[in-house]
Formats: C-alpha cells, structure tokens, sequence
C-alpha cells in the first residue's frame, strides 16, 4: 500500500510542477442561460468562419479562431466528418485557447462567444 500512496503523491507533485511551469488559458466567464439564449438567436444567421477538416485543431485553426473572436465576438466553427476530435473535445480544447465562452453545440457546429472591449463600442454585443 505504501508504494502505491508514494507513486500518487510523485505524481501529484509533477502535475503541481507542470502547472507551475506553463502558464494556462482559461475559458472564458460563463455565460448563464438569459445569455446564452440571446447569443443564439444572433448565431442562428451566422456561417461558420473557421472549419476543421481531417487535420483537426492545429495552431493555425487556433489562431483563425482567436482572430476571428477578435473580429466579430460571435462565431461559428464548423467540425467536419473526417476531424479526428469529436466536436465536444474540439470545443473543450479550443475555449481555454482562446479564452472564449461555449454559447452551444448543435449538430457539429460549435458557437463560441468572446467579448472585446477593444472593438467599436457599436459594434459590440451587449449582453442582457
């Protein structure tokens, strides 16, 4: 018993250590259902502006996402037959890199939201 208390005890010690070392995104703020309900009446209209093939969820694919959160606060991404991630692991993996908040998943179309304040104060949604 006592090995197997010492190797979960190294174990957490290295998880704490690589936690230390990188510095992780979070997800963006969670949206409540009042929120998530208007950003899915705007998403409805939307197209998917970033589309993940048989290559699945490379940095460029993050980095279209994280421009074009940047561009419109609202988007759709759309995850196809061949990505080898399913389109739940694909959102788990895409919302802390780019700090962005999962607004829903229908089909295999995800819907991401992500505030920015540096955008025209017109041009921004404004949550209820």
């Amino acid at each position: 018993m006592t090995p197997s208390i010492k190797t979960n005890s190294t174990e957490n010690n290295n998880t704490m250590t690589n936690t230390k070392e990188k510095k992780e995104k979070k997800a963006g703020p969670l949206l409540n259902s009042k929120q998530k309900k208007f950003l899915k009446g705007l998403g409805h209209s939307l197209s998917p502006v970033v589309s993940i093939g048989k290559d699945g969820l490379g940095e460029k694919i993050i980095k279209a996402t994280v421009l074009e959160l940047s561009r419109h606060e609202l988007i759709k991404i759309k995850v196809g037959k061949s990505s080898p991630a399913s389109k739940q692991e694909t959102a788990e993996l895409l919302l802390p890199q780019s700090e962005s908040s999962l607004v829903q998943i229908i089909g295999n179309t995800i819907l991401l939201y992500k505030k920015n304040p540096k955008m025209d104060k017109d041009k921004q949604i404004k949550l209820p």
